[in-house]
């Protein structure tokens, strides 16, 4: 009861929109191990898909966040995870803090185009030392006179080598590490800042970096919100994340089901199709069950966010079941493909090394079982 036609009318369009702009292209961005940011944002910025839930002032629709779910398992259409991966940095990693808790001068000046699709943003948590392990990190941004100065690295920054701006998260002062961060826009233009192109196993068509900070100046004004508060923005901003992946992780699993089923209908062995062994049929009948259920557990989650409830509890739990269930699902199905799923170019093989990544990125499974024990009662910490 949660969607209505209006949803399914989104849904639909992007769906329309990717296999007019996005899947065409797909196997030259991955061979080119990037994608024309600005150019795939800005056609998506006319249409309206990158501020679904941001104020309308600024260029957003307003709508409330199960819009932008369903956009999110639209994005699962993408014939790879890397491009998907790179719009949900742009719409549900990078802009919600800014959106919330921006002054009107930074949403101006950073939230507007991008929404619009003429700049594209990135987040900067992760460190190299510091990974789920947020309150660890070690960027530092010192104040002198009206300015921030910025030290330090970011690691595994998906969107860098093209971004126009990075939310940046950095220790202000040398209180207890849950109260000494703050939220930074940081231009990308700006004089002292590096960047190191990173090379994956998968995601090959997101472009991701390693950035260096060497004596950054910015305006205190840049500032997201107040001092001091940065760690609990992006917890927030982390629900919101955390949601992505998990909405966009049903319709993957179901498109590398499908191929499965087509490829195993075809393919025979001993006088009969590989799909009609019971091992087979049985095995994809139990995994579209697990993505089923994963949906249920989605939109559930949306539902209480959409409600103003707060849902790290339930959303660590999605994001928790979605990497492990795409772990599960692309390794099962590779092994019905036998030696064309180890093939490069197959599908298969793309969905399998693509969406490892997500019991990583994002906080890991453990970090996700660590959050969910603590909200249950039961850590011992």
């Amino acid at each position: 009861m949660l969607f209505t036609q209006e949803h399914r009318e989104l849904s639909e369009s992007l769906k329309k929109f990717i296999e007019a702009e996005i899947n065409p292209h797909v196997d030259e961005w991955e061979e080119a191990e990037q994608f024309p940011a600005h150019e795939l944002f800005k056609k998506m910025g006319n249409m309206g898909f990158l501020g679904i839930s941001k104020p309308e002032e600024f260029g957003g629709s307003g709508l409330d966040y199960s819009y932008e779910a369903v956009a999110s398992e639209a994005l699962g259409y993408i014939a790879c995870g890397g491009v998907a991966m790179a719009i949900g940095v742009q719409t549900n990693m990078s802009t919600p803090a800014i959106a919330r808790y921006g002054s009107d001068e930074l949403r101006r000046d950073f939230l507007a185009p991008a929404i619009a699709g003429d700049m594209v943003g990135c987040i900067g948590v992760t460190e190299a030392a510091a990974g789920s392990d947020v309150a660890s990190l070690k960027t530092t941004a010192t104040k002198d006179g009206d300015d921030y100065v910025i030290n330090g690295s970011k690691m595994y920054i998906t969107n860098a080598l093209q971004a126009d701006w990075v939310c940046l998260l950095a220790n202000t002062g040398d209180g207890p590490v849950h109260k000494n961060k703050t939220l930074i826009i940081v231009p990308m233009d700006s004089p002292g800042i590096t960047k190191h192109k990173l090379r994956k196993i998968g995601m090959m068509s997101s472009d991701t970096a390693q950035l260096f900070f060497d004596d950054v100046r910015v305006p205190q004004r840049n500032r997201i919100g107040e001092e001091g508060r940065g760690f609990i923005y992006q917890m927030q901003q982390f629900q919101e994340e955390r949601l992505f992946a998990a909405a966009r992780g049903p319709r993957v699993m179901e498109e590398a089901i499908n191929e499965t089923i087509e490829y195993t209908r075809e393919r025979k062995a001993f006088g009969k199709a590989i799909l009609d062994n019971q091992v087979v049929n049985y095995r994809l009948a139990e995994l579209q069950t697990e993505v089923e259920a994963l949906r249920a557990l989605t939109y559930h989650a949306v539902e209480r966010y959409v409600a103003g409830e707060d849902v790290t509890k339930l959303a660590s739990m999605a994001k928790l079941k979605v990497g492990r269930l795409q772990r599960e699902v692309m390794d099962s199905c590779l092994q019905y493909w036998g030696g064309q799923g180890y093939m490069w170019e197959s599908s298969i093989s793309r969905k399998f090394r693509d969406f490892r990544l997500t019991s990583i990125g994002g906080g890991a499974d453990e970090v996700m079982l660590k959050v969910i024990t603590k909200l249950m009662g039961i850590s011992p910490d």
